[in-house]
């Protein structure tokens, strides 16, 4: 047998079993008023890992909170409150922290969530988070705006009142403290800017 097809039987095992733990956390997903968010977020997390042929959006719901707990953080921010009570059921990643004073849009992706702190102004559409990632303050008040479909890599630290354009990737390992301007990815230790609008460069942000 392969090892896709063992991992396939695997999940096909545990599945019906952690269905039962979910039955509260689908029916608050399928009343709550964040449900088109949530279904957004669950249809790109499933886009993402290549399952949308697999399963429906209310299936995928189970799968992704059964077998990636980076998706159980997310869903518990956008419940709000109640999670307090969800999460015993279904426990969240102690190591992720996601919290944005003006909103997460829909579709945030967080990839291996291990030591990532998302403490944003606000998010926007469609971006993405890899682990060890610091978005955070550099003050009690100043904290990044991330705009549409931006990527922050492995490592990297987004630090302090700034904005990350549309479209912009930070490079892993990367500490950023200044804005970066849309179509653009930084790199190095402080960040400067190597491709805008794809196009190769070496600028100073």
């Amino acid at each position: 047998m392969k090892e896709q097809d063992i991992i396939k039987l695997f999940e096909r095992i545990i599945l019906p079993f952690s269905i039962l733990r979910l039955i509260p956390h689908l029916i608050i997903f399928n009343v709550h008023k964040n449900k088109s968010i949530i279904k957004y977020d669950i249809e790109r997390w499933l886009s993402i890992r290549k399952l949308t042929n697999r399963y429906s959006t209310q299936i995928g719901f189970l799968y992704l909170m059964t077998f990636l707990p980076e998706f159980r953080n997310l869903y518990y921010y956008r419940i709000g409150f109640i999670k307090h009570i969800l999460k015993y059921l279904c426990r969240p990643i102690n190591t992720l922290f996601i919290t944005a004073r003006n909103g997460i849009g829909p579709g945030l992706f967080i990839q291996h969530g291990f030591a990532t702190i998302i403490a944003a102004d606000s998010i926007g559409k469609d971006c993405w988070v890899n682990q060890q990632v610091t978005i955070g303050f550099s003050s009690d008040i100043d904290c990044p705006i991330l705009e549409d479909n931006v990527t922050i890599r492995a490592g990297a630290k987004v630090i302090g009142a700034i904005t990350i354009g549309k479209n912009s990737e930070v490079g892993a390992n990367a500490v950023v403290v200044k804005n970066v301007p849309e179509n653009c990815t930084v790199v190095g230790v402080p960040a400067y800017i190597v491709r805008r609008n794809g196009i190769k460069t070496r600028e100073n942000l």
